[in-house]
């Protein structure tokens, strides 16, 4: 794909999360879930869509799983009721995530973010560490302090012990979710000798449940100092695909 068209993917990415965005703040703004008026821009927005489609049409097939829309065919507001309008609404809604995950896969932008993540816990935690660690919740406290420091919202970009996997009858519950990315971050404090093998033995068990929910996860381990080859005690974890690790060095 030429770097013009994949300016143009970049461009419609943008256009299509303004869009989502707009429709979330419309339902948002109207309070009670029986308002008659919550979804009155429903044709407004499948139009905006439509437009999205065929401003890229000419620069990449789409995928048969999006849906077309014939706005001759899409009822004026007089002659619609409530739930034809919040029908039709949250189908737009639906196509717009689909289409959404569509361009970030074809720009590898999942791919690029979840690096940045990488790096900006790699880069900025250590420093955010004023005292040394009791707990790993402690870690787990400065760390969303970190997400929300770069703006980011919980509950909106990322959960907080939320997104439980649950294998037989044990469940698992990463310490950080993003959905979106379909990523579960993982967060380990090796305090002592001991808890290096008992560490290793965590991040397998986790592995295996979270693979069986997310395509991505990330560990990342903060070390009082007993961690002594990185490279060795990372290698055989990130040959499993899509898995990734940082030691982060007190």
């Amino acid at each position: 794909m030429h770097e013009t068209d994949k300016d143009r993917l970049r461009e419609c990415l943008k256009f299509t999360s303004s869009l989502k965005h707009a429709m979330e703040e419309t339902t948002l703004r109207v309070e009670g879930s029986d308002n008659i008026w919550q979804y009155t821009g429903y044709k407004q927005f499948a139009r905006k869509y439509m437009s999205i489609l065929d401003y890229i049409a000419d620069v990449i097939s789409l995928p048969p799983f999006l849906d077309f829309y014939n706005m001759e065919k899409i009822p004026s507001l007089g002659d619609t009721l409530p739930d034809m309008r919040k029908e039709i609404f949250e189908s737009v809604y639906a196509n717009l995530s689909l289409l959404q995950s569509f361009l970030e896969t074809q720009l590898d932008t999942i791919d690029d973010e979840i690096l940045s993540l990488r790096d900006f816990l790699q880069s900025r935690l250590r420093s955010a560490v004023f005292e040394i660690p009791e707990n790993e919740k402690s870690i787990q406290n400065i760390i969303d302090q970190l997400f929300v420091g770069r703006g980011m919202q919980k509950g909106q970009d990322y959960g907080r012990e939320v997104g439980r996997v649950k294998i037989a009858s044990k469940e698992s519950v990463p310490d950080f979710v993003f959905f979106r990315l379909s990523l579960a971050v993982e967060v380990k404090l090796v305090k002592n000798a001991d808890r290096v093998k008992r560490v290793i033995d965590e991040i397998s068990a986790d592995i295996m449940s979270y693979s069986k929910k997310y395509r991505h996860q990330l560990y990342v381990i903060y070390d009082l100092g007993h961690i002594r080859d990185q490279v060795e005690f990372c290698h055989d974890f990130e040959k499993t695909q899509s898995v990734s690790l940082i030691i982060i060095k007190h």
